[in-house]
């Protein structure tokens, strides 16, 4: 007997949005995700056809559910259970992108001086001897 309708907390779990149930559940309860424009409860059921916009790290989505599954599959059958709107990847790809480029433009040093390194800046911090001793 296929599934109409499941939790939405289950479903962002079989849907692969989440490792854990708990951490669906607390999403959902933290207000991160929204069925419909709403603010979904963990209770809410979701249906095939129903609009849901999540938050997953500093990444926000907006998918279309096309599936129901009661349980959790592969990453290849979860895929199946949600279409993501065009403005969401877009979003999702900017964003990506910012992500790259400020790692880029981080200053990295050479790592830890040798000990020759550490000797000669020792050395040029000490005063220097004036009288010749």
């Amino acid at each position: 007997m296929p599934v109409e309708q499941l939790r939405i907390d289950r479903w962002l779990w079989a849907a692969r949005f989440f490792k854990t149930r708990s951490l669906a559940a607390d999403a959902v309860a933290g207000g991160l995700v929204h069925v419909g424009g709403e603010r979904a409860k963990a209770s809410r059921a979701v249906r095939v056809g129903d609009e849901v916009e999540l938050v997953v790290g500093r990444v926000r989505r907006t998918v279309i559910v096309r599936g129901v599954a009661e349980r959790r599959g592969p990453a290849s059958e979860a895929v199946l259970l949600y279409e993501e709107t065009p403005e969401s990847v877009a979003a999702r790809e900017l964003l990506a992108a910012q992500s790259r480029e400020a790692a880029q433009s981080v200053v990295r040093g050479e790592g830890r001086p040798t000990k020759r390194d550490r000797r000669r800046m020792e050395a040029a911090k000490r005063p220097r001897r004036v009288d010749g001793g």
